[in-house]
């Protein structure tokens, strides 16, 4: 019969093997049962994120728990609009609920916390201009800040259009900004007329 320490090590090193952070059915999925779960909790091996998220404790803090949270909760869904320009840094806007995108027709995920907004994007949408980034180990999947500034005109009405434009701005200042990249997007979101005005002014 194996020590309970034996069997504590072996539930640390799965762990490690997915980045440091489970969710309750990935750990029982992968051998770790809710009694060590709890035992791991009780004796400060890892903290509870959020509910029914999991990670250890002896990582580096965590530089952007929500967006980890989230993309663990949602893995089909994918970072967007102001949550996505934050992690750019091209907004001065501060997101106070994380923004994720889905495919239409497809059931919204249920969050209770972080807060979170969905967006429904179409196919053509959805499938463009997505970054894989690695965040406190795990992988979060957001939106290319040039398709987030196509994608904040797209949506305007909803998050304001000031928003959108003062990310283009950011992004010229930042000189990360490449007119046909914008454009491109600008298509895949059906914005050229909204945004080429405002891009033409920059150049």
């Amino acid at each position: 019969m194996r020590k309970r320490s034996d069997r504590s090590e072996e539930a640390q090193t799965i762990f490690r093997n997915h980045g440091g952070i489970l969710r309750m059915s990935e750990a029982l999925e992968f051998g770790i049962t809710r009694t060590m779960l709890y035992s791991m909790l009780d004796s400060g091996l890892i903290e509870r994120l959020h509910r029914g998220l999991y990670r250890l404790t002896d990582l580096p803090s965590l530089g952007n728990p929500d967006l980890v949270a989230v993309s663990r909760k949602a893995p089909n869904a994918i970072i967007c609009l102001i949550s996505a320009l934050a992690f750019h840094e091209v907004t001065t806007h501060i997101p106070h609920e994380v923004q994720i995108a889905i495919r239409r027709h497809t059931r919204q995920p249920r969050i209770a916390y972080p807060p979170t907004r969905v967006f429904y994007f179409s196919e053509q949408a959805i499938n463009a201009g997505v970054e894989k980034h690695l965040i406190d180990g795990a992988e979060v999947r957001i939106f290319s800040a040039a398709k987030t500034v196509a994608d904040c005109f797209k949506y305007r009405n909803k998050i304001g259009l000031d928003v959108a434009v003062e990310a283009l701005k950011m992004l010229h200042e930042s000189r990360r900004l490449i007119p046909n990249e914008i454009m491109k997007f600008a298509a895949v979101c059906r914005v050229e007329k909204v945004i080429r005005p405002y891009l033409e002014a920059l150049l």
